[in-house]
This record gives structure tokens, sequence and C-alpha cells, in this order.
């Protein structure tokens, strides 16, 4: 008799649709007991930032709900991982642990603790792909070893058959009558202390049905023009699908499908929003096999670039007083939404490691705290990128001008403006170089430089100088 129940381990998979291990389970047979476990200790030195715990707190409540609606209900536990799966197994007899895999180094090495501890005693532990189109340790060069440049992996996996999203019918999901004592999602204390947050209630609906409405709403349009609205800030150009991935409210096979299905697959907008998906791939590809890239640079001589470390500098560009538009605009829309534009993000970030000479790490440590959708792999293989000490990365000499990016992307200003209000009454010939609006117009403007909107923290022709200068010395003196 099928009573024994199924322990499903939810983590970064917080939906119903497309979930393979909640297929599996109900599959199985045996009725479910569906839990959360907040291990702080098992991120290691990446535990969650606070914008990303506001998003996993919703998500979870979300997905409670869903599990209510079915006539279940999400056990939420704190504590030790192993501790609380083996009290869990105690306390409702389960016979069968599944969970959906996951491909950061420390996340990786509990789990395979967890897999090989429950099965010696003697428990049914299996673990299911949700989060990837094609696993890491399933792509390689020909000679066995891992990508370490986009294109080649592009080609690579591009190719393969599309695998499906798992279709499932939830109403056959059968919960377990052993119901385990669980705290309240509140306890979890995943909401910061500060109202920060609350600007972000206005902005996102963090459920796994606003991942399918914004997965509709960028394929009924902006797709087709997705190769040249993706660097517009003041557009509309791009899916937002980012949060929604990264806590697996969404997974990217029901992407790939809905672009397939939707979508002319011979238009450049779909073709290029999908090596957006596949850059993410690869993203995690260079993560699981170069574990170490989140606090060291991939290409390793770049491990004791002499960078100058500046707190006053950094904190001008974490709140968004650099004195240069665009750049503030990105930073001051990251505050107030936990989101930046990706063309933005690579702005800021060749700005703060360039022009600023900071640690890319600086960079990275000051996203993940702030971004909803803080993803290790990506986070990561941008700022690397940024920084030309990773995988696939942009050369030192590659320094963006924000005057002349902010003057491209954003032309008449209406992206700066919906961050920097200050700037509104700005003419747009200013409004990307405020520092050369005469007297008059910055009075009418109501701008008084410095007081209103600080001048640039560095002068752009010195500053990208100072940073070639600084990387051709030190590309010099590593090859001596």
């Amino acid at each position: 008799m099928k009573t024994a129940p199924t322990i499903l381990w939810f983590r970064n998979d917080l939906r119903l649709a497309d979930n393979a291990a909640l297929s599996a389970a109900i599959e199985l047979g045996f009725p479910i007991v569906p839990v959360f476990i907040w291990d702080p200790s098992s991120y290691g030195a990446w535990t969650p930032g606070a914008a990303s715990k506001w998003w996993l707190h919703h998500a979870l409540d979300s997905l409670n709900t869903s599990l209510c609606k079915l006539g279940g209900s999400l056990i939420f536990r704190k504590g030790h991982t192993l501790e609380v799966l083996e009290e869990l197994i105690h306390e409702t007899g389960a016979n069968h642990v599944f969970w959906n895999r996951r491909y950061e180094s420390s996340l990786r090495k509990l789990d395979a603790s967890c897999k090989r501890i429950l099965t010696k005693r003697g428990l049914d532990v299996r673990s299911f792909n949700s989060a990837l189109l094609n696993e890491p340790h399933e792509v390689g060069t020909k000679s066995g070893s891992p990508y370490k440049v986009y294109t080649p992996y592009f080609n690579t996996v591009v190719g393969r058959p599309a695998v499906p999203p798992i279709t499932l019918n939830n109403s056959s999901i059968r919960f377990s009558q052993i119901t385990p004592e669980s705290i309240s999602i509140n306890a979890l204390e995943l909401l910061p202390s500060s109202n920060w947050h609350r600007k972000f209630e206005r902005e996102w609906k963090v459920t796994e049905d606003a991942a399918q409405t914004c997965l509709r709403d960028f394929l009924d349009q902006p797709i087709e023009l997705y190769k040249q609205d993706r660097d517009r800030p003041d557009r509309k150009g791009t899916s937002v699908l980012s949060p929604y991935l990264h806590f697996g409210q969404i997974g990217p096979r029901q992407i790939v499908q809905a672009i397939k299905e939707k979508s002319d697959l011979g238009l450049e907008g779909p073709k290029v929003y999908l090596k957006e998906i596949y850059w993410r791939e690869f993203a995690y590809h260079v993560l699981y096999h170069f574990p170490n890239t989140p606090d060291m640079p991939l290409q390793l001589k770049y491990a004791n670039f002499p960078w100058r470390y500046d707190a006053t500098l950094q904190e001008r560009w974490q709140q968004g007083r650099t004195g240069y538009p665009i750049i503030d605009a990105g930073m001051r829309q990251l505050l107030e939404t936990g989101w930046m534009h990706n063309r933005v993000r690579m702005i800021v970030a060749s700005f703060l490691v360039k022009h600023l000479l900071q640690d890319w790490k600086q960079g990275a440590r000051w996203f993940w705290d702030t971004l909803v959708d803080a993803d290790l792999a990506s986070n990561t293989l941008g700022w690397q990128w940024s920084g030309g000490c990773g995988a696939d990365a942009a050369p030192y000499f590659r320094v963006f001008n924000p005057i002349i990016q902010g003057k491209k992307f954003d032309p008449d200003g209406s992206y700066v403006k919906s961050f920097l209000p200050e700037l509104a009454k700005l003419p747009v010939k200013y409004i990307h170089t405020p520092w050369e609006a005469s007297t008059a117009a910055l009075k009418v403007a109501g701008i008084t430089l410095d007081v209103d909107y600080p001048n640039p923290i560095v002068d752009h022709p010195r500053g990208r100088a100072r940073a070639l200068s600084a990387f051709a010395a030190f590309k010099e003196e590593q090859n001596e």
C-alpha cells in the first residue's frame, strides 16, 4: 500500500509547472510533503542579499498559496539542512526525498552530502534538472574540457533538440495526511528590517502567473524588435524575466517552447533573445566548472591587479552620485526597483572598474545585495566580463564612455529623467553632460551643480587614460 510519503524539497524551483521533481513525485504515487528549508549557512560566502530575500519571501508565499488551493501547504523550516531533513523524515515516515538540482559550489556539496547520507540510511533520494536546457556536465569541448568562450559553447548546444517542458496535472497531486509542524513564513526573517523594500511592491508581482504574463507580454510584440530595443533603457524592450528565472517561477524550457510556438524564428529579435537564454546557460557552465570564480578571476593573472580601493568613490557610485547621469540613473533604478537594465549594468560596471579602478568584486557584492535577480552565475560572469578577467571577457582597453553611451541609448534623456528628477527641466542637449550647461540653462532648470546634482567625480578622458595606463602596465609586468 502506497502510504509512506515523498518529501518534495523546494529550493530555487518555486513553481508547479514544468517541475521535474514534482512530476516524478506525482508519478511515483506516494503522498507528497512539500517543504522549504531556510539555511543561510548552506550558501557559504554568498548568502542571498537583501533584495533577493525580499523576492524569495514573496515567491514562497505565492507558492504556498498555490499549494493551498490544491489542498496542501508548504512546510517552512529553518536550520541546518540535513538535520531538518532528518527531522521531517522522522516526523512523516517518508521513504523518498526528491529535489531539483542546484549548481553553486557550496550548494552542490551540501546536496551531495545529503544524498549520500540519506541513501545510506535506506531512503530513495533523487535529484532532477528543472533549471537549465543543458546541464554543465553534459557539455564540453572535443577534448572534454569546459568552455571558456561563449560562441563555441553556443554553437555546440544550439543545435541540440530542445527538451519540452513537463506537462503536469496539478489535480493529480496527492498530499500527505501526515502534516509536520511548520513555522510561519515571517519566522524565516527574509524581509529587510527597514522599509526601503516597500518600493519594490509597486514594481513587481512575485508569482508564477506573473512570470507567464511577463513572457506573454514580451512575445506579443517587444521580442520582434529585441535586437534593437534591448539596448534602450528608455523603452520596454526586454523581457524582465530574470528574477522569475532565478527563483524558478519560470523555467528556460517554458520560455524556449513559447518562443518557438509564438514567434517568427526568422526574425532577428527572437534569435538574439534565444542567445541570451544560452548566455545564462554559459554562465552556469562556467560557474560549475570553475567554482572559485565568484571570489577569484578566471584568468588568475589578474588576481593581483593593483586596484585602488576608495570607500568614498564606491559609495558615490552605489548611491548614484557620480555626476554622470546614465550611471546615476542606473544606480538609482537599482535602489528603487531592485533591477537594472542590462545595457546600463554594463555601463555602470565598466565605470566602476575602469574609470574608478575599483575591484570588480566590490561591484559584484553590491549587485548581489541590491538585485532581486542576483544570480551567482550571471552576476559573476558579468562582472568578470567587465573587469576583463573572466570567460569571454571584454579586453582591458574597452572602456565605455558614459557620455556617448547615454546619448546613444537614451537620446532624449527620458530614462535619466525618470530616475533623476532633479534633472527633469534640463534641456536634452545637456541631459548627459549637465556640467556643460550654461549658468542660465542651469538656473532655468533649478540646478546648482554640487548642490542639486554633482559634478563628475572623475573626468572621462583622464579616467580612461588612467585605466588604460594601469591595465597596460599590469599586462607588461605579467609578461616580464
